[in-house]
């Protein structure tokens, strides 16, 4: 997951408030249990010790979501009495949570607004296809393709002529996959899309596939199901699944190939606190993996106001010459210095029971350099 986004986090030294709320219901009843979450959430920022503007502004937020149209949820952080961030989820939580600290509560977005492919949905038959544009907080009409109508339809060839008219008719249906495959690769290099579903008949999908380009051919899945069938919303969603766990199962394979020691007995990536605690401070980080609820994750570790400041010890920072020194998690502090360092972060929570013992204490890590 590529975290950017978080950098206006860690401009400011200082205590943050965090929180995470379920918008997935839009009832009346609902609408009053988001506002009592809002209540709630306030309470326990200020039974934390957060101060009363950052808590007004938390709870201004959260209140202001009781009739929100977001389907899942949303994360809010706020600082010094005002609302730096606030993040559209793309799974609610199971219930409010609340963190007040020296640093934001970043962690669980991995899963609640995590790995969510941009897809590209083409609904094919004879004539061309509809393209839809698709995420989790997202559904909407990304083009039409209107290709030749006629001739369409195949006879019986007994003669020439009639076998003519086939040709002709085949000719047809190959331009017209021809027209989708070539709209549906502009519209991936316009939409940046990590994912084309296509779906339809087996000879309109077989005709599309093979016209798409080359470099678009490992995006591509197939679903048999037409546009009119009520389970294929349910089977896109499957197949969007399946490619995150694909995706995320080939960095953990990536980590475990990388972690075999060289001639120099070097090696591209560690795990255990300590060492990635000074890959971190040597800028090393090229993508960091968390386990989000496995022991190391919520150690305590010492932090400074530089992002690549932190030890697992509080004497270690003064003998860096860092002055003041605050407690945080392991993992909110390793992701800190992974997102100042343009690094990704990724949860392996998809892969759980493929991730093996290598990923048992929930930290691990490819690096830039050995």
């Amino acid at each position: 997951m590529e975290l950017a986004f978080l950098n206006p986090l860690y401009e400011h030294p200082g205590s943050w408030a965090s929180a995470y709320v379920d918008t997935s219901l839009h009832t009346e009843d609902q609408q009053q249990r988001r506002h009592l979450n809002a209540e709630a959430v306030t309470r326990e920022l200020a039974r934390q010790g957060a101060d009363e503007p950052t808590c007004r502004a938390v709870h201004d937020a959260l209140d202001a979501l009781q009739r929100s149209p977001e389907p899942y949820g949303r994360a809010v952080f706020a600082r010094d009495g005002e609302v730096v961030l606030q993040v559209p989820l793309t799974r609610g939580p199971q219930d409010a949570e609340a963190y007040w600290g020296p640093l934001p509560r970043v962690t669980p977005l991995l899963d609640l607004a995590g790995e969510d492919p941009l897809s590209l949905v083409a609904h094919i038959d004879r004539t061309g296809a509809r393209i839809e544009l698709r995420s989790a907080l997202l559904h909407e009409e990304a083009g039409q393709v209107t290709g030749r109508q006629w001739p369409m339809h195949r006879s019986k060839a007994s003669d020439w002529s009639e076998r003519h008219f086939q040709l002709k008719v085949e000719d047809t249906w190959e331009h017209n996959a021809r027209e989708v495959a070539e709209a549906l690769a502009a519209c991936q290099e316009e939409t940046g899309a990590d994912l084309l579903v296509l779906c339809g008949d087996d000879r309109g999908r077989r005709s599309v596939h093979e016209q798409l380009p080359k470099a678009l051919q490992d995006r591509v899945m197939e679903t048999s199901r037409g546009k009119d069938s009520n389970l294929l919303p349910q089977e896109v969603e499957e197949i969007r699944a399946e490619h995150v766990r694909q995706r995320v199962l080939a960095e953990v394979e990536r980590f475990r190939a990388a972690r075999t020691p060289d001639e120099e007995r070097r090696a591209a990536a560690v795990d255990g606190l300590p060492r990635l605690i000074e890959a971190a401070r040597e800028h090393r980080l090229a993508e960091l993996l968390i386990r989000p609820d496995a022991p190391d994750t919520g150690r305590e570790v010492w932090i400074g106001e530089d992002p690549d400041q932190l030890a697992a010890r509080r004497e270690e920072l003064k003998s860096i010459g860092e002055r003041q020194a605050w407690q945080a998690r392991a993992d909110d502090a390793l992701v800190r210095a992974a997102v100042v360092t343009d690094a990704p972060v990724l949860s392996v929570t998809p892969v759980l029971e493929d991730a093996g013992d290598e990923l048992a204490g929930g930290l691990a890590a490819l690096l830039r350099w050995k």
